[in-house]
């Protein structure tokens, strides 16, 4: 009896464990968060499951939050601000892409209890990359946490080639869990 057990369920956890492989290792991945650029969205210690097949099906959308390769060692979290063509400014705390104000809904919530004014400083691509719009095959991206973000306006434009995905869930810890991070 126990022998034909072993024999029904060995199929099935050899089933499960190569499935386990495969999504782990071609569909998605898990990531820790390490810093605060991205507070109040992701804090550190965060866990992410990122979708690394969803850019292969479908293009950036501005707002996604994006892991890439920032070194051969390190991978970032930030979210995307300006698409290929695009010309980003920030003029009296309010993005403006191709010269039309773009809501940061996903700010509001810090903008409110931070006393930074303002939260985010003025600045356009020609003064932070010396290009006036993002190139083909670039983004710009930025942390949510304005003042305390290594970003796009500090080490230029992150090529489509070193993502490593979208983040689609934030599952630990429980209380933090999210499943979109749309704005």
């Amino acid at each position: 009896m126990i022998k034909k057990f072993f024999l029904k369920i060995i199929p099935v956890v050899i089933l499960a464990a190569a499935l386990a492989f495969v999504f782990r290792s071609y569909l998605f991945a898990s990531y820790i968060v390490e810093g605060e650029s991205m507070e109040p969205t992701l804090y550190d210690g965060n866990m992410l499951m990122v979708n690394k097949v969803v850019y292969d099906m479908s293009d950036v959308d501005r707002f996604d939050v994006i892991v890439f390769h920032a070194t051969r060692k390190t991978d970032y979290v930030k979210r995307v601000i300006g698409l290929p063509g695009d010309k980003i400014a920030y003029k009296n705390d309010k993005l403006y892409v191709n010269g039309r104000y773009v809501e940061e809904k996903f700010l509001e919530p810090l903008k409110k209890v931070t006393d930074t004014k303002p939260y985010t400083k003025d600045f356009t691509l020609m003064g932070t990359t010396g290009k006036t719009t993002v190139p083909e095959g670039k983004l710009f991206v930025m942390g949510d946490n304005r003042d305390n973000s290594l970003d796009s306006r500090k080490f230029g434009f992150v090529s489509m080639d070193r993502l490593v995905g979208k983040v689609d869930i934030t599952y630990w810890p429980v209380s933090q869990l999210e499943l979109s991070f749309a704005n």
